[in-house]
């Protein structure tokens, strides 16, 4: 899966949780969650939950506290699906 890919496939799971429509808009791999999107800490729990339930992955405690971007997730989620 290439990065266009995988960042078609976060958008939805990001979208019910964003605060700044804009940023959203203009999602790239280096937008942040909390800075950016406006979406606090509880929400980035959910989405983390929505990301292991779409790829089908189990994301750990350090996997989830260093998820704080749209990139580390996408690493993350890499790694994840590959090993």
């Amino acid at each position: 899966m290439n990065k266009e890919e995988l960042i078609a496939k976060l958008k939805p799971i990001i979208a019910p949780y964003i605060q700044d429509e804009e940023s959203f808009k203009n999602l790239t791999e280096d937008t942040d969650f909390v800075n950016d999107l406006k979406i606090n800490s509880a929400n980035l729990v959910d989405i983390i939950l929505d990301i292991e339930d779409a790829f089908d992955i189990r994301l750990e405690n350090e996997d989830m506290e260093q998820m704080l971007d749209v990139k580390s997730a996408m690493n993350i989620v890499t790694q994840k699906l590959q090993g």
